[in-house]
């Protein structure tokens, strides 16, 4: 069987959670529970980092604003991860170019991350925090059962992560107006730290001529 659904479910995981992505991946391959894994992922050093990553991405991304500085700080690292991911899996398992893999894993992890992003931005209009907590979780959750379910049903698992997906981007659509509230409040805190910083700077005297 091609393993093109996996590839396409590991690059959405990855959009979402790039280092429980490859935890999970790595963790299933080390333990035998399936072949579909590439040995790199397996690699002692490779999942303890992807290990302490995830620990601190599970800190950050349930504190309101700090998840939103996490988003826009991963926008190159998750598309980039879900594209290595793709291309080790179809190089393990010898059914898909390598280049399009990674093509296709890239793009989708690009896409799911920017649902992720952009539906943060909207939940951090909200003032308080435990909404961040419940989508945080049901992220982490839903990212990484899905993803353990392509290992064993890719085919079902790829229709379900296309498939929200697709809410995903229409639901932006509908919180498009709280998105571009969040970016006016978070442009109004920059100028107003900008202000600040001028006012409370010291004044340059020159020295006489």
């Amino acid at each position: 069987m091609s393993v093109l659904p996996l590839v396409f479910t590991s690059g959405w995981a990855s959009g979402i959670n790039a280092y429980a992505a490859v935890l999970l991946l790595g963790l299933f391959g080390a333990a035998g529970i399936t072949d579909e894994v590439p040995e790199a992922l397996q690699r002692t050093d490779v999942l303890v980092v992807a290990g302490v990553l995830f620990l601190c991405e599970a800190v950050a991304d349930k504190i309101p604003y700090v998840d939103s500085v996490w988003d826009t700080v991963h926008t190159v690292i998750r598309p980039v991860a879900g594209a290595v991911v793709a291309a080790l899996l179809a190089g393990e398992n010898g059914s898909l170019p390598e280049i399009t893999a990674g093509a296709v894993g890239g793009t989708t992890a690009l896409m799911s991350h920017l649902v992720k992003a952009g539906t943060r931005m909207a939940v951090n209009t909200s003032p308080e925090p435990f909404s961040n907590v419940a989508l945080s979780t049901a992220e982490d959750v839903g990212a990484s059962g899905i993803l353990a379910f392509a290992l064993f049903n890719p085919v079902a698992a790829a229709i379900i992560a296309g498939t929200l997906l697709v809410l995903g981007i229409v639901t932006l659509f509908f919180l498009a107006s709280r998105i571009r509230r969040f970016l006016r409040r978070r442009a109004q805190r920059r100028e107003e730290r900008r202000l600040a910083d001028q006012v409370g700077a010291p004044e340059i005297t020159r020295p006489p001529e």
